[in-house]
């Protein structure tokens, strides 16, 4: 048994309260418990079936088979029933069955990740009283910070992103972005990033690695510092907030700073823009969280590629049938590219990261929302992020991608399409390869054969997934994380 999950008690499906660090940590509802209490029966049930020790199952696809049906029988007591995890009731048992619902050769392409370094210049700089979290022992991953805890910065390192991602999930590539941030504050420099994307070469994972540029452009400095992001980092895209703001105050992006931003990058080469939105961090500039001004600026710069994070998502709110009255969430999305008439297959790509976790959680508001995205900017422009390493390994939300489904009644009724193997596969690679530039001998040659690959078969043989999240889960959590950002 794990010396990570002693008790072997953790759950391979992770349906708690993590947040990204963006937002305070949403509590779970009465119906996540009751899935979990009926997951956690069971693997107690079914491990003593198969004759094998409780923590066996949970890391087999029988366990998160289990616990996938789990789900379904929890949202459906509840009167979820807008959208399913769809594998057979006797892949909780049937290890093989499972495999076959769960374990597939997708390309899989992340564009949204995170680590930070745990031991750069931004953690001498923390205000007073901010310290980073403390955890037990069993959920750690550094050396011991005092009696009965550890440093929880370790958890969120290159060595821990790598495991998480390319060990313990079939992520294939992943997109490095940034967090929001002055320029002093960065917990993670993009210099940083080029380190670690310089590991991951090292150890022979060739290409797997791309970065964004962080670039805050009503911030000095920022504006001036895409060359040098473009010329000596070869960054494959600019990510930006528009929320956010070094005095608290954000900004659209056919204001003055998000023009001079995009003509820069037009200038530069790198026309491709990640924009967070949804997401809100708080009620200060919350307008700009809002999509309001992405078809406006897509229509006016059709040369360029507007890739919006989290699709405007905000968490904690449902999603139902789109709403032309509603003016923040998907439906702000939808709205602002149908009034400036920017068709489905254009320029706008919808990113899933945090998103999808947090769907997960509602099968109802999962469905509305995938299908007003495959809707609006069409199936081709939907792209996969999970905002791990917050979220510790992906795996867990890309096997409840695989196996999800929309109602026929709602893919009627709203004309959602089917969630079809093909469509899966656009989503989870496939469309990204529209806008990232991977060479076409890293797709043929180097995923299948390099050392990433080649380790990744030799650790499944005994794979020790902890099944542990690193982003806050709870407010006191949440709120140290705003201390180590200044408050901001």
């Amino acid at each position: 048994m794990s010396s990570r999950d002693p008790h072997g008690a953790r759950l391979p499906i992770k349906l708690d309260s993590t947040s990204n660090g963006e937002f305070a940590p949403i509590p779970l509802e009465p119906v996540h418990d009751y899935a979990n209490a009926l997951a956690r029966e069971a693997a107690d049930r079914n491990a003593k079936r198969l004759a094998i020790p409780r923590r066996s199952f949970l890391t087999s696809a029988t366990g998160a088979a289990a616990t996938l049906l789990a789900m379904n029988e929890a949202y459906a007591a509840a009167g979820r029933t807008g959208g399913w995890f769809d594998l057979p009731k006797e892949s909780a048992l049937d290890n093989q069955l499972a495999r076959s619902a769960l374990d597939k050769r997708e390309f899989i392409f992340d564009v949204q990740g995170h680590f930070v370094n745990p031991s750069g210049a931004w953690t001498k700089r923390l205000p007073d009283g901010a310290r980073p979290l403390r955890m037990p022992k069993t959920e750690a991953c550094g050396p011991t910070k005092g009696p009965g805890t550890r440093d929880y910065l370790q958890c969120i390192g290159p060595d821990e992103f790598i495991k998480d991602v390319f060990l313990d999930s079939d992520t294939d590539l992943m997109v490095l972005s940034f967090v929001p941030s002055t320029r002093e504050g960065e917990p993670l420099t993009i210099e940083e990033a080029a380190a670690t994307a310089a590991i991951v070469e090292r150890l022979g994972g060739t290409h797997r690695l791309y970065l964004h540029g962080r670039v805050n452009p009503n911030q000095p400095g920022d504006l001036e510092g895409m060359d040098e992001l473009a010329s000596r980092y070869k960054v494959s895209a600019w990510k930006t907030y528009t929320q956010w703001g070094p005095d608290g105050k954000g900004f659209w992006m056919d204001d003055d700073p998000g023009l001079a931003m995009i003509e820069r990058a037009r200038k530069l080469g790198v026309k491709t823009i990640a924009i967070h939105k949804g997401l809100p961090f708080g009620q200060r500039s919350y307008e700009h969280s809002t999509c309001a001004d992405i078809g406006r600026v897509a229509k006016r710069f059709p040369d360029v590629n507007f890739l919006i994070y989290h699709s405007g998502f905000v968490a904690g709110k449902p999603e139902g049938p789109h709403d032309p009255a509603r003016t923040d969430g998907i439906d702000s999305l939808v709205t602002s590219l149908q009034q400036a008439g920017v068709r489905p297959g254009s320029n706008v790509y919808a990113e899933l990261g945090s998103t999808w976790r947090f769907l997960m959680r509602d099968p109802d508001s999962a469905a509305h929302a995938l299908g007003k995205l495959f809707r609006a900017v069409g199936d081709t422009n939907v792209l996969w992020g999970t905002d791990s390493i917050w979220y510790g390994s992906p795996q867990d939300q890309i096997q409840a991608f695989r196996t999800f489904q929309i109602a026929p009644a709602l893919r009627d009724k709203h004309g959602y399409p089917e969630i079809t193997p093909a469509l899966r596969g656009k989503v989870f690679g496939l469309n990204a390869l529209k806008i990232y530039p991977v060479p076409q001998a890293v797709l043929d040659r180097h995923l299948a054969t390099d050392k990433v690959a080649h380790d990744r078969g030799n650790y499944l043989e005994h794979a020790d997934p902890g099944f542990v999240t690193h982003g806050p889960r709870t407010r006191r959590e949440f709120l140290n994380f705003l201390a180590w950002c200044g408050g901001r």
